[in-house]
Protein backbone atom coordinates (compact mmCIF):
# COMPACT_ATOMS: atom_id res chain seq x y z
CA UNK A 1 0.00 0.00 0.00
CA UNK A 2 1.49 3.53 -0.72
CA UNK A 3 2.41 5.52 2.27
CA UNK A 4 0.64 9.14 1.98
CA UNK A 5 1.54 9.84 5.23
CA UNK A 6 4.23 12.39 4.29
CA UNK A 7 2.25 14.07 1.28
CA UNK A 8 0.59 17.45 2.24
CA UNK A 9 -1.99 18.59 0.92
CA UNK A 10 -2.58 20.23 -2.55
CA UNK A 11 -4.62 22.65 -4.47
CA UNK A 12 -3.56 22.36 -7.57
CA UNK A 13 -6.20 24.92 -9.22
CA UNK A 14 -4.37 27.92 -9.41
CA UNK A 15 -0.43 26.58 -10.61
CA UNK A 16 0.59 26.62 -14.21
CA UNK A 17 0.35 23.88 -16.32
CA UNK A 18 4.17 23.38 -15.98
CA UNK A 19 4.23 23.05 -11.95
CA UNK A 20 5.80 20.15 -10.01
CA UNK A 21 6.02 19.28 -6.72
CA UNK A 22 8.62 17.79 -4.69
CA UNK A 23 7.75 15.96 -1.36
CA UNK A 24 10.92 15.31 0.43
CA UNK A 25 10.94 13.35 3.61
CA UNK A 26 12.83 14.54 7.02
CA UNK A 27 15.11 12.21 9.10
CA UNK A 28 17.00 11.16 11.90
CA UNK A 29 20.68 12.65 11.81
CA UNK A 30 23.62 11.04 13.34
CA UNK A 31 21.45 8.40 14.54
CA UNK A 32 23.64 8.47 18.22
CA UNK A 33 27.08 8.19 17.69
CA UNK A 34 27.29 8.64 13.83
CA UNK A 35 27.75 12.14 14.23
CA UNK A 36 27.65 13.59 10.41
CA UNK A 37 28.34 9.92 9.15
CA UNK A 38 25.03 7.92 9.78
CA UNK A 39 21.20 9.46 8.56
CA UNK A 40 17.85 8.04 7.28
CA UNK A 41 14.91 9.04 6.16
CA UNK A 42 11.58 8.72 8.06
CA UNK A 43 8.23 8.19 6.99
CA UNK A 44 5.36 10.66 8.00
CA UNK A 45 6.68 14.62 8.17
CA UNK A 46 7.93 16.04 4.80
CA UNK A 47 8.60 19.70 2.83
CA UNK A 48 6.92 20.22 -0.08
CA UNK A 49 7.83 22.31 -2.66
CA UNK A 50 5.81 23.51 -5.33
CA UNK A 51 7.67 25.49 -8.95
CA UNK A 52 7.19 26.34 -12.17
CA UNK A 53 9.07 28.22 -14.80
CA UNK A 54 9.29 31.26 -15.21
CA UNK A 55 10.75 34.46 -17.50
CA UNK A 56 13.67 36.19 -16.57
CA UNK A 57 16.53 34.30 -14.57
CA UNK A 58 16.92 33.21 -11.12
CA UNK A 59 14.43 32.06 -8.56
CA UNK A 60 11.26 33.79 -7.44
CA UNK A 61 9.84 32.78 -3.54
CA UNK A 62 6.59 33.62 -3.21
CA UNK A 63 5.69 31.93 0.07
CA UNK A 64 8.65 30.68 2.18
CA UNK A 65 6.46 27.98 4.00
CA UNK A 66 6.82 29.87 7.52
CA UNK A 67 6.21 32.90 8.99
CA UNK A 68 10.12 32.88 10.49
CA UNK A 69 11.39 31.95 6.78
CA UNK A 70 13.02 34.36 4.77
CA UNK A 71 11.47 34.93 0.87
CA UNK A 72 14.95 36.11 -0.41
CA UNK A 73 16.10 33.18 -2.54
CA UNK A 74 19.55 33.40 -1.11
CA UNK A 75 18.67 32.96 2.22
CA UNK A 76 15.77 30.44 2.07
CA UNK A 77 17.29 26.83 1.53
CA UNK A 78 14.83 25.48 -1.52
CA UNK A 79 15.83 28.17 -3.37
CA UNK A 80 19.38 28.29 -2.97
CA UNK A 81 19.77 24.67 -3.67
CA UNK A 82 17.23 25.40 -7.04
CA UNK A 83 19.66 28.17 -7.62
CA UNK A 84 22.39 25.40 -7.71
CA UNK A 85 20.94 23.38 -9.75
CA UNK A 86 20.28 26.29 -12.51
CA UNK A 87 23.79 27.48 -12.10
CA UNK A 88 25.01 23.72 -12.89
CA UNK A 89 22.72 23.58 -15.94
CA UNK A 90 23.83 26.73 -17.55
CA UNK A 91 27.26 25.60 -16.77
CA UNK A 92 26.85 23.15 -18.73
CA UNK A 93 25.85 25.03 -21.30
CA UNK A 94 21.58 24.78 -21.43
CA UNK A 95 19.42 27.41 -21.45
CA UNK A 96 17.60 27.24 -18.04
CA UNK A 97 15.34 30.70 -17.57
CA UNK A 98 13.87 31.50 -13.91
CA UNK A 99 11.41 29.21 -11.46
CA UNK A 100 8.86 30.54 -8.72
CA UNK A 101 8.15 28.14 -5.83
CA UNK A 102 6.54 27.66 -2.91
CA UNK A 103 7.50 26.20 0.10
CA UNK A 104 4.80 23.79 2.42
CA UNK A 105 6.85 23.59 5.85
CA UNK A 106 5.74 20.02 6.97
CA UNK A 107 8.76 19.56 9.22
CA UNK A 108 9.54 21.65 12.63
CA UNK A 109 11.64 24.38 12.37
CA UNK A 110 15.25 24.07 13.72
CA UNK A 111 13.08 20.72 15.09
CA UNK A 112 16.39 18.38 14.68
CA UNK A 113 14.26 16.21 12.12
CA UNK A 114 16.11 17.18 8.97
CA UNK A 115 13.75 20.04 8.20
CA UNK A 116 16.41 22.50 6.22
CA UNK A 117 17.75 19.28 4.11
CA UNK A 118 14.36 18.32 3.28
CA UNK A 119 13.54 21.93 1.99
CA UNK A 120 16.95 21.67 0.53
CA UNK A 121 16.65 18.78 -1.38
CA UNK A 122 12.91 19.17 -2.09
CA UNK A 123 13.81 22.79 -4.01
CA UNK A 124 16.97 20.84 -6.10
CA UNK A 125 14.60 18.07 -7.08
CA UNK A 126 11.84 20.11 -8.13
CA UNK A 127 14.03 22.69 -10.21
CA UNK A 128 15.82 19.98 -12.07
CA UNK A 129 12.42 18.22 -12.75
CA UNK A 130 11.19 21.55 -14.29
CA UNK A 131 14.51 21.33 -16.17
CA UNK A 132 14.16 17.92 -18.02
CA UNK A 133 15.78 16.18 -15.56
CA UNK A 134 19.59 16.99 -16.50
CA UNK A 135 21.55 15.88 -13.22
CA UNK A 136 21.93 12.78 -11.47
CA UNK A 137 21.02 12.33 -7.58
CA UNK A 138 24.74 12.84 -7.09
CA UNK A 139 24.53 16.27 -8.58
CA UNK A 140 21.32 16.94 -6.53
CA UNK A 141 23.11 15.87 -3.26
CA UNK A 142 25.73 18.36 -3.94
CA UNK A 143 22.76 21.48 -4.74
CA UNK A 144 21.13 20.63 -1.59
CA UNK A 145 24.71 20.94 -0.17
CA UNK A 146 25.04 24.13 -1.10
CA UNK A 147 21.96 25.30 0.46
CA UNK A 148 22.53 23.08 3.49
CA UNK A 149 26.18 24.93 4.17
CA UNK A 150 24.72 28.51 4.03
CA UNK A 151 21.39 27.60 6.29
CA UNK A 152 22.83 24.78 8.48
CA UNK A 153 26.57 23.41 8.24
CA UNK A 154 28.08 20.95 5.71
CA UNK A 155 26.91 17.45 6.49
CA UNK A 156 25.59 15.26 4.56
CA UNK A 157 23.84 12.61 6.88
CA UNK A 158 20.31 14.30 6.71
CA UNK A 159 20.60 15.46 2.92
CA UNK A 160 21.99 11.78 1.22
CA UNK A 161 18.96 9.85 3.06
CA UNK A 162 16.70 12.68 2.10
CA UNK A 163 17.53 11.93 -1.63
CA UNK A 164 18.08 8.26 -1.62
CA UNK A 165 15.76 6.89 1.16
CA UNK A 166 16.65 4.64 3.47
CA UNK A 167 19.92 4.61 6.16
CA UNK A 168 23.29 5.68 4.52
CA UNK A 169 26.39 6.10 5.57
CA UNK A 170 28.53 8.76 4.12
CA UNK A 171 32.19 6.97 4.50
CA UNK A 172 33.22 10.50 2.65
CA UNK A 173 31.58 13.60 2.38
CA UNK A 174 34.41 15.26 -0.32
CA UNK A 175 34.20 13.58 -2.93
CA UNK A 176 30.78 11.82 -1.59
CA UNK A 177 31.28 8.41 -1.26
CA UNK A 178 27.38 6.80 -0.08
CA UNK A 179 26.81 3.71 1.12
CA UNK A 180 22.83 2.48 1.58
CA UNK A 181 22.46 -0.40 4.34
CA UNK A 182 19.33 -1.76 5.05
CA UNK A 183 16.85 -0.76 8.36
CA UNK A 184 16.08 -4.09 10.61
CA UNK A 185 12.59 -5.54 10.51
CA UNK A 186 10.39 -4.33 13.04
CA UNK A 187 12.61 -0.79 13.84
CA UNK A 188 10.13 1.75 15.31
CA UNK A 189 11.31 5.71 15.99
CA UNK A 190 9.53 7.68 18.48
CA UNK A 191 10.27 11.22 17.93
CA UNK A 192 9.97 13.29 20.83
CA UNK A 193 9.73 17.05 20.11
CA UNK A 194 9.99 19.75 23.40
CA UNK A 195 8.02 23.12 22.60
CA UNK A 196 11.78 24.99 21.96
CA UNK A 197 13.92 25.35 19.08
CA UNK A 198 17.56 24.86 18.40
CA UNK A 199 19.26 26.10 15.59
CA UNK A 200 21.87 23.83 14.29
CA UNK A 201 24.59 26.11 14.19
CA UNK A 202 24.52 26.55 17.65
CA UNK A 203 24.09 22.92 18.41
CA UNK A 204 27.15 22.33 16.49
CA UNK A 205 29.22 25.31 18.31
CA UNK A 206 28.95 23.13 21.64
CA UNK A 207 30.70 20.25 20.00
CA UNK A 208 34.69 19.53 20.94
CA UNK A 209 36.99 20.50 18.97
CA UNK A 210 39.09 17.35 19.69
CA UNK A 211 38.28 14.18 21.37
CA UNK A 212 40.85 11.79 23.38
CA UNK A 213 41.88 8.86 22.06
CA UNK A 214 39.82 6.47 24.00
CA UNK A 215 36.48 8.55 23.57
CA UNK A 216 37.46 7.99 19.19
CA UNK A 217 37.70 4.51 19.60
CA UNK A 218 34.13 4.29 21.28
CA UNK A 219 32.29 6.25 18.60
CA UNK A 220 34.47 4.52 16.12
CA UNK A 221 33.25 1.09 17.64
CA UNK A 222 29.42 2.24 17.68
CA UNK A 223 29.00 2.95 14.37
CA UNK A 224 30.60 -0.18 13.36
CA UNK A 225 28.33 -2.11 15.55
CA UNK A 226 25.48 -0.16 14.38
CA UNK A 227 25.94 -1.18 10.78
CA UNK A 228 26.52 -4.69 11.97
CA UNK A 229 23.02 -4.94 13.49
CA UNK A 230 21.27 -3.27 10.59
CA UNK A 231 22.97 -5.46 8.27
CA UNK A 232 22.13 -8.82 10.40
CA UNK A 233 18.75 -7.20 11.92
CA UNK A 234 19.86 -7.27 15.12
CA UNK A 235 17.80 -4.84 17.12
CA UNK A 236 18.87 -5.52 20.37
CA UNK A 237 22.93 -4.67 19.45
CA UNK A 238 21.14 -1.93 17.79
CA UNK A 239 20.39 -0.76 20.60
CA UNK A 240 23.24 -1.19 22.70
CA UNK A 241 25.41 0.87 19.52
CA UNK A 242 23.26 3.99 20.17
CA UNK A 243 25.93 5.19 22.85
CA UNK A 244 27.31 8.54 21.71
CA UNK A 245 30.02 10.21 23.87
CA UNK A 246 30.95 13.11 21.42
CA UNK A 247 27.56 15.31 20.51
CA UNK A 248 25.12 14.07 23.21
CA UNK A 249 26.77 15.45 26.77
CA UNK A 250 28.17 18.33 24.51
CA UNK A 251 24.51 19.40 24.02
CA UNK A 252 22.41 17.76 26.27
CA UNK A 253 22.56 20.37 28.74
CA UNK A 254 20.93 23.06 25.88
CA UNK A 255 17.76 20.51 25.74
CA UNK A 256 15.70 20.78 29.49
CA UNK A 257 13.89 17.42 30.14
CA UNK A 258 15.89 15.38 27.77
CA UNK A 259 17.95 13.49 30.35
CA UNK A 260 14.73 12.77 31.96
CA UNK A 261 13.28 11.84 29.02
CA UNK A 262 15.83 9.11 27.64
CA UNK A 263 15.88 7.36 31.57
CA UNK A 264 11.83 7.36 30.69
CA UNK A 265 12.29 5.80 27.41
CA UNK A 266 14.80 3.39 28.41
CA UNK A 267 12.71 2.48 31.30
CA UNK A 268 9.47 1.92 29.31
CA UNK A 269 11.54 -0.62 26.90
CA UNK A 270 13.38 1.38 24.25
CA UNK A 271 16.13 -0.19 22.95
CA UNK A 272 18.00 2.73 22.81
CA UNK A 273 17.73 7.16 22.97
CA UNK A 274 19.44 9.70 22.43
CA UNK A 275 19.55 13.36 20.20
CA UNK A 276 17.95 13.23 16.80
CA UNK A 277 20.26 15.32 14.79
CA UNK A 278 21.32 18.47 16.36
CA UNK A 279 18.15 18.47 18.57
CA UNK A 280 15.89 19.51 20.60
CA UNK A 281 14.00 16.22 19.29
CA UNK A 282 15.25 13.21 21.26
CA UNK A 283 14.42 9.28 19.56
CA UNK A 284 14.60 6.28 20.45
CA UNK A 285 14.63 2.77 18.90
CA UNK A 286 11.68 0.31 19.53
CA UNK A 287 11.16 -3.03 18.26
CA UNK A 288 7.64 -3.15 17.95
CA UNK A 289 4.73 -0.74 17.71
CA UNK A 290 3.10 -1.69 21.00
CA UNK A 291 6.70 -0.41 22.62
CA UNK A 292 6.99 2.61 20.75
CA UNK A 293 3.56 3.63 21.93
CA UNK A 294 4.54 2.74 25.18
CA UNK A 295 8.01 4.90 24.85
CA UNK A 296 6.36 7.72 23.26
CA UNK A 297 3.82 8.42 26.62
CA UNK A 298 6.94 7.76 28.86
CA UNK A 299 9.09 10.34 27.05
CA UNK A 300 6.47 12.85 26.76
CA UNK A 301 4.85 12.26 30.70
CA UNK A 302 8.93 12.77 31.46
CA UNK A 303 9.11 16.47 29.85
CA UNK A 304 6.15 17.26 31.52
CA UNK A 305 7.21 17.12 34.56
CA UNK A 306 10.10 18.99 33.90
CA UNK A 307 7.44 21.29 32.41
CA UNK A 308 8.61 21.24 28.91
CA UNK A 309 5.24 20.27 26.77
CA UNK A 310 6.00 17.89 23.76
CA UNK A 311 4.92 16.07 21.11
CA UNK A 312 5.54 12.74 20.37
CA UNK A 313 5.44 10.55 16.85
CA UNK A 314 6.01 7.16 15.59
CA UNK A 315 8.13 6.81 12.41
CA UNK A 316 9.75 4.09 10.51
CA UNK A 317 12.75 4.14 8.07
CA UNK A 318 11.10 5.13 4.62
CA UNK A 319 12.91 3.33 2.28
CA UNK A 320 11.91 6.02 -0.70
CA UNK A 321 13.91 9.73 -0.83
CA UNK A 322 12.30 12.91 -2.33
CA UNK A 323 9.44 12.35 -5.19
CA UNK A 324 8.47 14.94 -7.72
CA UNK A 325 5.13 14.70 -9.35
CA UNK A 326 4.07 17.40 -11.92
CA UNK A 327 0.76 18.86 -11.23
CA UNK A 328 -0.51 18.44 -14.53
CA UNK A 329 -1.11 14.99 -14.10
CA UNK A 330 -2.43 15.19 -10.48
CA UNK A 331 -5.41 17.15 -12.34
CA UNK A 332 -6.45 14.31 -14.40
Amino acid sequence: MRDRSCEPSLDATDLPADAVRAVAPGGLGNMGPGLDVLGCALTGLADEVIAWREEGAGVRVVDSGHPDLPTDPARHASAIAAQAVLDRVAKGGSPTGGIGMRLIKGLPLAGGQGGSAASAVAGAAAANTLLGEPLDDAALIDAALVAESVVAGRHLDNIAPAVLGGIILVRSAEPADLIRIRAPRGLRIVLALPAMRLQTREARAVLPAHVDRATALHQAAQVAAIVAACMNGDLALLGRAIDDRIAEPSRAHLLPGFAEAKRAALAAGALGCSISGAGPTSFAFCGSDADAERVALAMQDAYAERGVGSTTRIARVSDTGVRVDRIAAMRR
